[in-house]
């Protein structure tokens, strides 16, 4: 089940090992994605924290939070732009966004298919989304002081194939959080020394949690134009099925 969006936002904004691991983890996000100039990107869960540098450029930023942790105001001080929605039912337009962050969102679900579902609907034909889960091999995931405690840990080949079933295109994967997650004023001083020789070894062993990009690819259509069957690993893609109509009210792109 979901954390308690309390307990997330006091880690992560109230201690001095939540925003270590706020900055360790962006610092890899924007590895991922330097440039995001008039995009459109949304975060689901509680990915918040990641989002702040693209307020800058980005065309429009949504912050989606399940209804299960539940809500709050962000970014402080500005215009509140994080939505409360359920987990399967994301009050977005079908292919609508760019650029999608998934974190503590996926592994405290209940129901990963759908919502992996209903992330594929809202990426537009091309667009990127990044899941990031605790690492079940990692130090982070066996210590209930940090959020990476709870949910499902994963390795890098059970994400991968989950994200495969759900119609996504793995295209890169990396590790984060190599420091361990002590709040000692050593370990928090050495932390960025230790991120960077995990990043230099590339390792899905030690990091603390496991970054995987994705890609949607959509499908033509054959010559009487009905859309042709397009299959990863024997499974149908979820975005050729009939999607049900979403009765929440949208958010209008044009805004």
């Amino acid at each position: 089940m979901h954390l308690d969006v309390i307990i997330l936002r006091n880690f992560y904004y109230r201690t001095r090992l939540g925003r270590a691991a706020q900055r360790s983890i962006r610092n890899r996000v924007l590895e991922f994605w330097p440039n995001t100039s008039h995009e459109t990107i949304a975060g689901f869960g509680f990915a918040q924290p990641l989002l702040r540098p693209f307020l800058k450029d980005a065309r429009r930023v949504i912050g989606l939070m399940p209804a299960q942790q539940g809500v709050m105001h962000w970014p402080a001080g500005g215009a509140n732009i994080s939505v409360l929605c359920e987990e399967n039912r994301w009050p977005l337009q079908t292919g609508v966004l760019d650029k999608l962050v998934v974190m503590h969102g996926l592994e405290t679900s209940e129901y990963a298919m759908p919502l992996l579902s209903e992330a594929w609907r809202v990426l537009g034909p091309g667009g990127r989304a990044l899941f990031i889960v605790p690492n079940r091999a990692g130090i982070w995931a066996r210590s209930d002081q940090t959020p990476f405690g709870y949910g499902r840990p994963y390795s890098i080949d059970q994400l991968e194939n989950q994200l495969e079933q759900a119609g996504f295109m793995p295209e890169s994967h990396r590790a984060a959080l190599f420091h361990p997650p002590f709040d000692k004023r050593f370990w928090l001083r050495t932390g960025p020394m230790w991120d960077r020789i995990g990043g230099r070894i590339s390792t899905m062993m030690v990091g603390g949690v496991l970054m995987v990009e994705v890609s949607k690819q959509v499908y033509g259509q054959n010559g009487r134009g009905s859309p042709e069957v397009g299959r990863i690993k024997g499974r149908i893609l979820p975005g050729l099925r009939k999607t049900p109509g979403i009765q929440s009210a949208y958010l209008d792109e044009k805004d």
